[in-house]
């Protein structure tokens, strides 16, 4: 049965989608700039180039927030109290994407659909066409010819905006006091404030 079918490939696509809809966790990027995780490089023994980049599900609040809690590690990693944000950027990658809608991929057209033929119109319906119903006669469907108006999947596709955030910024460690300054931030503060929101990867069990 048709029907039974495209409800099986559905919930097929639905599972995989589930698995696949998660956002960037804190994590080491795969290469330096990628838009999976965090990567950076010293500069010199106090200052560093810091990069958190995310997928498509990733906010903008959490790939900045991502990068505060790693230059706040770094600082305590290296020895040093704060750390200062000397240039800071987020670069916002946006893209069209557009493919066939869920319901014309997974739609038989062997099951249900008529194929328009140029001088000739559209083709005699299936026996179980979209056009013809469920009825076994010669006609063309409904009524006679269709135009590309009257077909529901002409159309049928999925326009999405994607949009990706990754941000950058040279970082300046220190010790001591944390200077009064709004670029300025205590590392173990950013860490205490900012653990409740990181997205930290699963742990294997």
């Amino acid at each position: 049965m048709p029907s039974f079918k495209i409800l099986i490939l559905s919930a097929a696509s639905a599972a995989l989608i589930a698995g696949c809809a998660t956002s960037t966790p804190y994590q080491p990027a795969s290469a330096p700039g990628a838009y999976d995780g965090f990567s950076q490089t010293m500069i010199e023994n106090d200052r560093a180039r810091i990069t958190f980049g995310g997928n498509s599900l990733t906010s903008r609040e959490t790939v900045e927030n991502s990068l505060l809690y790693r230059a706040a590690e770094m600082s305590l990693e290296r020895g040093f109290d704060y750390f200062s944000l000397m240039q800071r950027d987020t670069e916002e990658n946006t893209r069209v994407r557009v493919s066939p809608g869920l319901s014309s991929s997974l739609y038989d057209p062997y099951f249900g659909y008529s194929f328009y033929r140029p001088g000739f119109g559209w083709s005699r319906s299936y026996a179980y066409s979209r056009f013809g119903g469920f009825r076994r006669g010669r006609g063309f469907g409904y009524s006679g010819f269709h135009s590309r108006f009257d077909d529901p999947f002409f159309n049928d596709y999925d326009v999405r905006e994607i949009t990706k955030y990754r941000a950058t910024s040279e970082v300046r460690f220190g010790k001591g006091p944390t200077p009064d300054m709004d670029n300025a931030f205590d590392a173990r503060e950013v860490l205490r404030n900012l653990s409740e929101v990181i997205d930290f990867p699963e742990e294997n069990s």
